[in-house]
């Protein structure tokens, strides 16, 4: 299919200018929100490994998955975010099981 074709079929006209401004309006937009999941869920899994597992873990997961799923430039990140907020609720787990409590300690 080619570009002219997808922009008739999508509905909306397209420049033929290449890279990004060869996208229609409303699949650049997003593709960018998509792209902002993807780091804040690999932010949001990266701070999940230190504090507030129990609640960075799962929004990081559903960040990345939602990123996946709409198609983001940034793959890489969002698979390294899912990777994180699933570390947070395993170390969450550990944390149950050892401790028999949600926090840290680090004295015996």
């Amino acid at each position: 299919m080619t570009l002219t074709a997808f922009a008739r079929r999508a509905g909306t006209e397209a420049a033929t200018t290449g890279g990004d401004a060869a996208r229609p309006v409303g699949r650049r937009k997003s593709t960018r929100d998509a792209d902002g999941l993807a780091v804040a869920s690999f932010v949001l899994g990266l701070i999940g490994l230190l504090v507030m597992n129990i609640v960075l873990g799962p929004i990081a997961v559903v960040m990345a998955i939602i990123a996946l799923a709409r198609s983001t430039a940034r793959r890489g990140r969002a698979l390294l975010g899912l990777a994180l907020g699933i570390a947070d609720l395993v170390v969450l787990a550990f944390l149950v099981t050892g401790n028999g409590t949600v926090s840290w300690s680090f004295g015996s």
